[in-house]
């Protein structure tokens, strides 16, 4: 296994941050076929493989922000108002996705990409561990 560990910085407000580009670099590097693994080693943040820049991601940001309000009714209250709802997400969207890849190339749909999804608005910077099973 081949593992390489990319940061990012996701900023000051609740974000989906596109990792792809990376993801395809890596995988491209590794050639041939195998699977490619995303980690996000953070109890705050999740990986999704959604599609982006058509409004999708503003649509998730407002689906967790009605699922997972930010308010006081978290047990889990350290931080920014409505912490907890951030150590809950990865509940929802897991920390981990793995994606095939053939011939070096990620195969993933026409519209899909790969995400961070990143409530947690405390701690802008975010490790992603990208790890190449091959075959």
């Amino acid at each position: 296994m081949r593992s390489q560990v990319i940061s990012l910085t996701t900023g000051s407000s609740e974000t989906v941050h596109d990792i792809t580009p990376q993801c395809e670099r890596f995988a491209g590097e590794q050639g041939g076929d195998g699977l490619l693994h995303v980690f996000v080693p953070h109890a705050t943040a999740g990986v999704a493989i959604i599609e982006l820049g058509a409004g999708s991601d503003d649509d998730l940001l407002a689906a967790l922000g009605d699922l997972l309000p930010a308010d006081d009714r978290w047990r889990h209250a350290h931080g920014s108002p409505g912490h907890g709802r951030s150590h809950v997400m990865p509940a929802l969207i897991p920390p981990y996705a793995s994606v095939p890849v053939i011939g070096g190339r990620l195969a993933l749909g026409t519209w899909q990409s790969i995400a961070i999804v990143d409530l947690n608005v405390d701690n802008r910077e975010r490790r992603v561990r990208l790890s190449f099973l091959s075959d």
